[in-house]
C-alpha cells in the first residue's frame, strides 16, 4: 500500500504500531492516516479513541479483515471516517484515500479549481490558462496543497512534513528550489512567499 500511494502524488511515512501513530499525530503535521486493526483484539479501536480524546481531527481510514458489520460500526462509532475490509482492490482504496483527503479541505469532488488553474486530483492532470502543464510529484503536491489552502498562509514546516514525509531529512534550499520551479511552469505569481511565515497560493 505504502508503495502505490508513494506513485502516486503522497508522501507516505509507514508506522509499525499503534503507538507510532499515536506519536506522529501529535506530534507532526498528517493529511490522512490508513491503519490496520486487528480482527481479534481491541488495541486499533482504543487508539482511534485515544486520538479522537485528544482533538485530531486528522481522517482516519481503517482496514480490517473482520467482516462482521457489527466490528465496522464498532470502528466507525470509535471514531474512525472509513472502514475497508480485506481483501479490498487498492485503486478502491485509493479512491477512498481521495475522498477523505478532498472532504478534509472542504471540496466535493477530485475536481479544483482557482482562477484560471484547474487540478484533476484523479486524472492528476492539471491545465493553466486553458494549457496543460506537467508537474513532477513533488510540484504537484506543493500545488494541490496551496491550492486547497488558498488565502491561508502554509507554515514551512507543513509544508515540507507533508512533500517530503515526517522523517526525511531536507535541505536548507529544498523547498525554494520547489516553488522556483512551480513558478515558472505556472507563473510567477502562482505561490507568494510570506517572510518568516511560509507561503500562500496567489492565482
Amino acid at each position: 500500500m505504502a508503495r502505490v500511494l508513494g506513485q502516486m502524488t503522497y508522501t507516505v511515512t509507514w508506522l509499525r504500531c499503534g503507538a507510532e501513530l499515536l506519536e506522529a499525530l501529535r506530534l507532526r503535521h498528517v493529511d490522512l492516516a490508513l491503519f490496520d486493526i486487528d480482527a481479534a483484539t481491541n488495541d486499533g479501536l482504543d487508539i482511534v479513541r485515544q486520538i479522537r480524546r485528544l482533538g485530531i481531527r486528522t481522517p482516519l481510514l481503517a482496514t480490517t479483515a473482520h467482516e462482521a458489520v457489527e466490528r465496522r460500526i464498532a470502528i466507525l462509532d470509535a471514531g474512525a471516517d472509513d472502514c475497508l475490509v480485506k481483501p479490498f482492490d487498492l485503486d478502491e482504496l485509493t479512491a477512498r484515500v481521495r475522498c477523505l483527503a478532498r472532504r478534509a479541505n472542504g471540496f466535493a469532488d477530485n475536481l479544483i479549481e482557482l482562477g484560471d488553474l484547474s487540478m484533476n486530483l484523479c486524472s492528476l492532470e492539471v491545465t493553466y490558462e486553458g494549457r496543460r502543464i506537467e508537474l513532477t510529484r513533488r510540484e504537484f503536491s506543493l500545488l494541490q496543497m496551496r491550492v486547497e489552502r488558498a488565502g491561508r498562509i502554509v507554515r514551512r514546516e507543513v509544508i515540507e512534513t507533508s512533500i517530503y514525509g515526517c522523517d526525511a531529512e531536507v535541505g536548507p534550499n529544498a523547498l525554494e528550489v520547489l516553488v522556483h520551479g512551480l513558478r515558472r511552469k505556472v507563473g510567477p505569481g502562482a505561490i507568494r512567499t510570506v517572510r518568516g511565515f511560509g507561503y500562500m497560493a496567489s492565482l
